[in-house]
């Protein structure tokens, strides 16, 4: 999946001109702007420069190393990032320790082709990733059911899933907003968008959908999600052909026996859950912590979930997905906010929970030849982020560790080949 790189084998590499000095980008609290950072290495591995670089994870706050100097430095300049030049002596002490204690160097190979799966219309609320990647200045294109159901995805290494209801109920918001003009034009587009795809309903069209981004996660994809993209498009997987979807919303009634019918041996991350299609209760299932962990008769301690400490040698994959400069997040909400571990396949890896109290915030999983990794909340630095309210400015939050936790992931598929479809 990723490439280690030894000791000896960065030596030989360092034999070469390409390989004289360069450029450390610290990631530890001294960095000025954490999220820009992420947005020079991505330059800086984009074509045409395609400079060689590698990720020193758990080296201050999981620090990148370009193995180039003036043009990076002018670039992150530009960026308001902080770098250091370094020697090849620097580097040379600096692989000396990351030898010595619980940290690992992963090279990156090449900028990943970045997705974002987001609707046509204007929601009223904004999507987290899509400004994590604005404002580094990560380019991405969006897509929607259509370019799905037509292969589109096999054309990129990494997939965001934008705020989304895969189950056909229009995010339930019914109960509160179905009278809104913005409610009311989302179920007419998505309406039109399953007919004009050959469905009669909203949940058959989502659930195609659903399935074909399981199958891209098969073939080698990365998938990331937050908030209630996470476990609905694990509900739309287990409900493929049950309908889940009260009359209120399309017109007719459950399947007979839906409970019993679910198939959790489609899903990705969830299992054994209990479904709640009442459509003027603001939840999906029980996989959800209804409605947050802050909600009395469900506090957890504190207002922070915890990074996991992996060992960097042995469990690099996690490692860079948990890359930060705190060990401790202060927690955010969402239609889903966190995880019941009760609800996870055994195969899933927890990345970040609310300690003693049975919750993960944030999961990772491998399903055949790709991955997914789901954050819970919706906004890293507006806990509570109402229906309505403005877009954050993450100008004023470029430190942020929670945002950090998604750019992790856009990085993560740097050191790997772009999936193909079979």
């Amino acid at each position: 999946m990723f490439q280690r790189i030894s000791i000896l084998t960065l030596w030989l590499l360092m034999s070469g001109p390409a390989w004289s000095g360069g450029l450390l980008i610290p990631m530890d609290a001294a960095q000025t702007d954490h999220l820009r950072a992420y947005g020079v290495t991505y330059w800086a591995l984009e074509i045409p420069r395609r400079y060689k670089a590698e990720w020193l994870l758990n080296y201050r706050g999981g620090s990148f190393l370009i193995h180039e100097e003036t043009q990076t430095r002018n670039f992150a300049a530009l960026q308001g990032v902080l770098t250091q030049p370094v020697s090849d002596g620097d580097i040379a002490a600096i692989y000396q320790e990351i030898e010595q204690e619980n940290m690992e160097i992963i090279p990156l190979e090449k900028a990943p082709k970045v997705a974002v799966y987001t609707p046509p219309n204007s929601n009223p609320w904004d999507d987290a990733v899509t400004l994590a990647l604005t404002y580094a200045q990560i380019p991405f294109d969006p897509l929607w059911d259509p370019d799905v159901l037509r292969g589109k995805l096999y054309q990129y290494d990494w997939l965001h899933l934008h705020h989304e209801d895969f189950t056909g109920q229009y995010g339930k918001f019914y109960g509160s907003f179905r009278s809104a003009a913005w409610y009311q034009e989302q179920v007419r587009t998505f309406l039109a968008a399953a007919r004009e795809a050959g469905f009669s309903k909203v949940q058959e069209h989502k659930g195609a959908v659903a399935a074909e981004i399981r199958n891209y996660v098969k073939n080698g994809g990365f998938l990331f999600a937050m908030c209630a993209a996470t476990d609905t498009l694990d509900i739309a997987l287990a409900a493929l052909g049950v309908d889940i979807v009260e009359a209120p919303i399309d017109g007719d009634g459950l399947t007979p026996g839906y409970i019993e019918k679910l198939n959790f041996e489609n899903t990705l991350a969830f299992t054994n859950f209990t479904i709640i299609p009442n459509p003027l209760i603001y939840e999906f299932s029980d996989i959800d912590t209804n409605p947050s962990p802050l909600t009395v008769g469900e506090r957890y301690q504190g207002d922070t979930f915890a990074l996991f400490d992996f060992s960097a040698k042995f469990d690099p994959v996690p490692t860079m997905l948990t890359q930060d400069h705190v060990r401790k997040v202060k927690d955010f909400w969402g239609q889903t906010t966190a995880f019941r571990k009760s609800k996870l396949k055994p195969n899933v890896i927890v990345l970040a929970e609310f300690p003693g109290f049975g919750v993960a915030k944030y999961i990772h999983g491998v399903l055949e030849k790709g991955t997914f990794t789901f954050l819970g909340g919706h906004d890293p630095e507006d806990p509570q982020h109402l229906v309505g309210e403005g877009d954050t400015d993450l100008s004023q939050y470029p430190n942020s560790p929670g945002y950090r936790l998604i750019l992790n992931n856009v990085l993560f598929p740097a050191a790997k080949k772009k999936p193909q479809k079979t």
